[in-house]
This record gives structure tokens, C-alpha cells and sequence, in this order.
């Protein structure tokens, strides 16, 4: 069996419980997912790009956020969730260490409030709950 094939939880009656719940938190998750990805892009356009390892995983981060949006949406499998929660805690751990410790030299204490920040932040979380939650959802429908 592979990860792409269905799991044994997939039940007629886990798809009838994503149409109206789960669907919703699938949609919250991946809007989140799309907002940060959506940030960090503008951030690289405005300047994150010159910076040596921090561009690469910026411009990194707007891909796979974009990839990763798509699969939540349309992929009705856990596996897209778990990376939306991965997506939103790991972008938000980077963030978090590059305001306070700092993160492959970048520390950035004096932008920790800024807007594009506080969206990325909001979106990250919303990212976390929205596919944690439709993770939960379709789990215990089976």
C-alpha cells in the first residue's frame, strides 16, 4: 500500500462528513497556507532575495505554499494536512527565532510587529488550526 492509496479510514461516510464540516476547515487551512506563502513571496520581491540562505528558503516557502494550498484543497487525503500543520508551525518556529535568536544570521527584533509579519503570523496559525482541525474532523467520522 502507498500513500497514495486511500486509507482504510476513507469510508463513504468520511466523504459525506467533508462536504459540509471538513470542507470548511480543509478551506480555512489552506487559506492560511496561501496567505503566508503569499507573503514571504512579496517579501523576496522586496528584498529577502539578496539575503544568502534566508531568499532561497523564502522564495521555497511561496512555492510549496502555493503547491501545498492546491493539494489541500483538492487531494481528500490526511497526508496535505499534516503539511499544512507542518507548513504553519515551521514558518512560524523560522519567524519567531529570526525576532528573537535569530535564524542563519538574519535577526530581525525591530520588525517583529510589522505588518507583514503580524499577516504571516495570522496565517500561519490559521494554517495550523484549519488543517488540524479538518485533520481531526475526518479522522473521527470513521
Amino acid at each position: 500500500m502507498s500513500i497514495m492509496d486511500p486509507s482504510p479510514h476513507d469510508t463513504p461516510a468520511m466523504d459525506q462528513d467533508r462536504s459540509p464540516v471538513s470542507t470548511v476547515w480543509r478551506w480555512f487551512g489552506a487559506a492560511g497556507v496561501f496567505v503566508s506563502a503569499m507573503v514571504h513571496l512579496v517579501l523576496w520581491f522586496e528584498g529577502y532575495r539578496d539575503i544568502d540562505v534566508v531568499g532561497p528558503m523564502f522564495v521555497l516557502n511561496a512555492v510549496g505554499g502555493v503547491i501545498l494550498t492546491a493539494a489541500i484543497i483538492v487531494w481528500r487525503h490526511w497526508l496535505p494536512l499534516i503539511g499544512g500543520i507542518g507548513f504553519g508551525l515551521l514558518t512560524l518556529t523560522a519567524y519567531l527565532l529570526s525576532a528573537t535568536v535569530g535564524f542563519f544570521g538574519v535577526l530581525s527584533p525591530f520588525e517583529f510587529a510589522g505588518t507583514p509579519e503580524i499577516i504571516a503570523a495570522m496565517a500561519d496559525v490559521t494554517a495550523i488550526v484549519g488543517s488540524g482541525m479538518a485533520l481531526l474532523r475526518e479522522r473521527t467520522t470513521t
